[in-house]
């Protein structure tokens, strides 16, 4: 089998040839960036917001077990059941042991990316169990035998007769369809959803935060489905990554609106909600059975790096994801992780071995626009850099080791250095000059890059005209 870093440069290149794909992608998150300014504007001090955020989730790490462990104390006296994961196997175990014990059948699923990470779906339909998503996002995808593209819109690559096309297919019964218009087609998806809510007889969902204080986990969302998901099934089951954890039920007036500001571009979610246990007397609706699974898988082992332990603050808003240049020309899937974009290429090697993805942190320009737009102020770029002085540290590259020395040595010869860049300005407007030739050597590298005009000596450009000394 390829390693990870051979199908993710295969599968990269690939989706980078797609223009028309990119240019889609590039025209929708446009239209996030222009909703998020309208938003931010909106705020008092959006500045003061991200510090805020910031230093609540700084403190929920700093003080990770206590709050752990307030948090499931706070869970057990309102009759709900704790378990805890080491890791995705643990996790998978727990969920599926638990469906054994209520002999159930139907699960229905609202959007969750932990369960993506630890391969639940795969698992779940190995053991027979009918299991539907039920976000429109994830249950196009599901129709697609696809992962999410994206870890908060996960459909966002496709267009409209796309999605047509897929419900044509996936969906029994719905024969050919004459409209592309998204309400008619969601009311579709619709039909079948509502269904598979009353029949179901587990539902799992994940959980946006869980707070320590009062022993809730809170869900956002903008289509009800994950209430639905939570409250109808006679069990819920609710996945939680151990970093979600916050102090204080009061940290939400934050929180939510950071999360749907920076992540959507709306002053709040649609939907927000809290769920503490299991239905209870006089109740008219909710669980009879409600579980929290803690996961771990990898966290622990983050938290202990004093320097990337930073990474554990992400309220994944996917903020990152949208200004990033690489992720807008190659796509989500290219990554083949479950977290993609900077974030992605920050977690994921720690999740899951630095030696075998440290290729993501490479798929970065260190432009720092990911740094800039977090809302909880991670440090991303740096991040990306410390990936790949571990990656460097683990396994030498001689190659790149040699073409670092022979740099330093091309530095300290000014004339050497003077007369390279003569040559490489020469080089970039002859590239220029083929471009749209026949013949042109570089068309096919050319096809998804953008060549700059050569600006002169020094690193700002022509002393004479731009004032600088070269």
């Amino acid at each position: 089998m390829d390693a990870p870093g051979t199908w993710f440069r295969t599968d990269a290149h690939r989706s980078a040839l797609d223009t028309e794909r990119a240019g889609f992608l590039r025209d929708g998150l446009m239209g996030y960036r222009e909703r998020r300014t309208a938003a931010q504007q909106a705020w008092i001090s959006w500045e003061a917001g991200t510090r805020a955020a910031a230093a609540i989730k700084w403190e929920a790490i700093e003080r990770l077990p206590e709050l752990l462990e307030s948090f499931e104390e706070r869970l057990l006296e309102r009759g709900a059941e704790v378990c805890w994961a080491r890791d995705d196997v643990e996790a998978r175990a727990h969920v599926l042991r638990i469906l054994r014990e209520e002999n159930a059948k139907r699960v229905v699923k609202s959007k969750t990316m932990t369960s993506e990470e630890i391969g639940l779906n795969d698992a779940l339909e190995a053991g027979g169990f009918d299991t539907l998503e039920t976000d429109l996002g994830e249950y196009i995808q599901q129709l697609r035998h696809e992962p999410p593209f994206h870890f908060v819109m996960p459909s966002m690559h496709l267009r409209r007769d796309e999605v047509r096309e897929t419900f044509e297919r996936g969906i029994p019964g719905v024969g050919l369809l004459d409209t592309d218009d998204p309400a008619e087609l969601t009311l579709i998806a619709r039909r079948v959803l509502r269904e598979a809510y009353l029949a179901a007889d587990v539902g799992i969902s994940g959980a946006n935060f869980g707070v320590a204080e009062t022993g809730h986990i809170a869900i956002t969302e903008n289509e009800g489905n994950a209430r639905l998901v939570c409250a109808l099934p006679r069990v819920h089951v609710a996945l939680m990554g151990i970093e979600k954890v916050i102090p204080r039920l009061a940290d939400l007036a934050i929180l939510q609106p950071m999360l749907a500001t920076a992540g959507t571009g709306q002053a709040l979610t649609c939907y927000n909600s809290l769920y503490g246990g299991p239905r209870e007397t006089g109740d008219p609706d909710g669980p009879r059975r409600f579980v929290v699974v803690l996961i771990d898988n990898g966290r622990s082992r983050l938290l202990g790096d004093p320097v990337m332990r930073d990474a554990l603050r992400c309220i994944r808003c996917g903020a990152c994801l949208n200004v990033c240049p690489v992720f807008q020309v190659i796509g989500g899937h290219a990554y083949g992780t479950t977290y993609q974009g900077p974030i992605g290429s920050v977690i994921t090697p720690t999740f899951r071995g630095v030696e075998t993805f440290a290729h993501l942190a490479h798929a970065s320009t260190l432009c720092g626009a990911c740094t800039e737009t977090c809302p909880v102020r991670i440090d991303l770029h740096r991040h990306l850099l410390r990936v790949r002085a571990l990656a460097a540290q683990a396994a030498p590259d001689p190659g790149l080791r040699a073409g670092f020395r022979g740099f330093a040595w091309l530095t300290r010869h000014p004339r050497l250095f003077r007369a390279v860049g003569r040559t490489g300005r020469f080089v970039l407007r002859a590239t220029r000059f083929l471009a749209g030739l026949d013949g042109d050597p570089f068309a096919r590298w050319r096809a998804t890059r953008t060549l700059e005009a050569p600006r002169g000596p020094g690193f700002l450009g022509d002393s004479r005209r731009s004032g600088g000394t070269g």
